[in-house]
């Protein structure tokens, strides 16, 4: 771990994709069927990787232009084909989310849709886990916009703000935290997005069992806020 000194958070909010779940293979499928459908050239998996980060209702209109809600609606009809059938926790994630459980409540913070990200949850088994799985389309405005924080730091009783950690696993993320007044911190060397500096978390777990070591000291901890 680097950063400040570790304190007890009075709430967890998580990331969905490549921070808890690996859905990839399923959103490049989606892209690239709207991509192939505009005439456009597709996406290799790296690509994908290195370019998704907004909401789809962000993106897809600088994309697609005014045929963009088409785009959306070819995009996620390739989505759901497959999901739930690629989809796979991060590898050591499981046991860092059921450490975390045990000592903050906790919710997710998306930008993937909402439907798709509960479904997810479902599959996995892990939607007991969370107050609140927040997507993209369930408030007026999607990360990093501060709203959809809001929502999912009321669901688990509390305020944004430095009590909250935010873990994701982007420089979007830390960003949406800081926008918010959470906490921002990163899980993953943020390889694809630049590394950590491009990030600026305030605090960073190279790996998830490096993040459950941490979490195991915490009831010697005093609570953040």
């Amino acid at each position: 771990m680097s950063g400040p000194t570790l304190l007890r958070p009075a709430a967890i909010v998580w990331d969905w994709d490549n921070t808890l779940a690996d859905g990839w293979p399923a959103i490049r499928a989606g892209l690239n069927a709207a991509f192939r459908d505009a005439g456009l050239p597709e996406w290799t998996l790296e690509e994908v990787k290195g370019r998704v980060r907004k909401s789809l209702r962000d993106s897809f209109p600088a994309i697609f232009g005014d045929r963009w809600e088409h785009a959306r609606d070819v995009f996620y009809a390739a989505v759901r084909a497959t999901h739930l059938e690629v989809l796979r926790p991060m590898p050591g994630v499981e046991l860092a989310l059921r450490r975390a459980a045990r000592f903050a409540p906790m919710a997710v913070l998306s930008n993937k849709g909402g439907s798709l990200l509960r479904a997810e949850a479902d599959h996995l088994g892990w939607t007991p886990l969370f107050r609140a799985l927040v997507g993209a389309g369930d408030c007026a405005a999607d990360k990093p916009d501060p709203m959809p924080m809001r929502v999912a730091c009321a669901a688990c009783g509390v305020s944004p703000g430095a009590a909250v950690w935010y873990v994701g696993d982007n420089a979007l993320d830390m960003d949406a935290a800081r926008r918010a007044g959470c906490v921002p911190v990163l899980l993953g060397d943020a390889a694809h997005d630049g590394g950590p500096a491009q990030a600026s978390p305030a605090l960073h777990f190279i790996t998830p069992a490096q993040m459950t070591d941490a979490l195991s000291a915490l009831d010697k901890l005093p609570t953040a806020g």
